[in-house]
């Protein structure tokens, strides 16, 4: 683990364009992972793959922009830089429509990433980039490749059908922290035959995965952080008004991340991860700038 706060937090996986309502936001979880790392005063890296084309230079200008490390995504001269067609109900929460063959489902193996995973503090990474062989093995490799002590959080971010059985379990037993939000827990559960009541559940997955935590997201409802060391129950805060959910999760995951990587306590982790999801809630798209009091735990 890095000395102080010069923790090195990488989003491995999808990075393309969320294409809104309001116009086009750059997206993918990984993406905001690595930038809310950023704004909580961690190095944040992005690994992951852009199409030759418009769409792909926007992305690297607008990373560039957000002071995020575009040294190890690539860029692909024959599929097109991903884009995700968003569409938001009436309490601002997206549905997604992902579009496939697109450059983030062929990220390449370089010996460049393999030393990035060996001084990788945290990364974080979903089933959605697993669709694709090509991703499949670079995120395995990659996670293979990290020090004991990285923090490897399986962020499943369930989307579509892009999801299995054996992804997920194969991805638990390569982490060490798992998130996930309400209407996911029990989809797991079922995928991996748990029954029980919600701490049944998590308890289960802690002691079938070896895992030091699971993050539980509840929207407004706030969170739990359940590990084998203690349990952690926030009520949260809903913001006054939400102008989309788009990223606050990520937000949310990088919270937690920064907050185990300076040794917080869950109930310390818990509250300042709700704090910055809500604010995140309050502004239009996935990475909005952090105010100064939500910048450090």
């Amino acid at each position: 683990m890095s000395n102080g706060d010069s923790f090195t937090l990488v989003g491995l996986g999808e990075i393309l364009w969320d294409m809104l309502p309001t116009g086009k936001q750059l997206g993918g979880a990984p993406a905001n992972f690595a930038y809310h790392a950023q704004a909580l005063g961690s190095k944040g890296v992005v690994v992951s793959c852009i199409g030759d084309d418009e769409l792909g230079k926007e992305i690297l200008s607008q990373l560039g922009s957000l002071g995020l490390d575009c040294g190890y995504i690539a860029v692909d001269k024959v599929h097109r830089t991903g884009t995700v067609t968003v569409k938001l109900d009436d309490k601002g929460v997206p549905d997604f429509t992902i579009h496939e063959n697109v450059a983030w489902d062929f990220i390449p193996l370089s010996e460049a990433l393999l030393k990035l995973a060996a001084r990788a503090d945290a990364v974080c990474f979903g089933s959605l980039c697993q669709r694709s062989d090509v991703s499949r093995d670079t995120v395995r490799r990659f996670l293979k490749e990290t020090r004991a002590d990285c923090l490897r959080i399986f962020d499943i971010n369930i989307r579509q059908s892009y999801y299995s059985k054996d992804i997920t379990d194969t991805m638990l037993k390569t982490s060490n922290v798992l998130k996930l939000n309400e209407d996911e827990l029990p989809l797991v559960a079922g995928l991996l035959d748990i029954k029980g009541a919600e701490t049944e559940i998590l308890a289960e997955l802690v002691a079938r995965y070896d895992l030091q935590l699971v993050v539980l997201t509840m929207g407004a409802e706030g969170s739990r952080l359940y590990g084998a060391d203690g349990d952690s129950v926030f009520a949260g805060i809903p913001p006054a008004k939400i102008a989309d959910t788009v990223g606050a999760g990520d937000a949310f995951t990088a919270a937690v991340a920064v907050g185990l990587l300076r040794g917080k306590s869950l109930d310390e982790i818990n509250a300042h991860a709700n704090r910055v999801a809500s604010f995140v809630c309050s502004q239009a798209g996935a990475t909005p700038s952090l105010p100064e009091e939500l910048t450090g735990i």
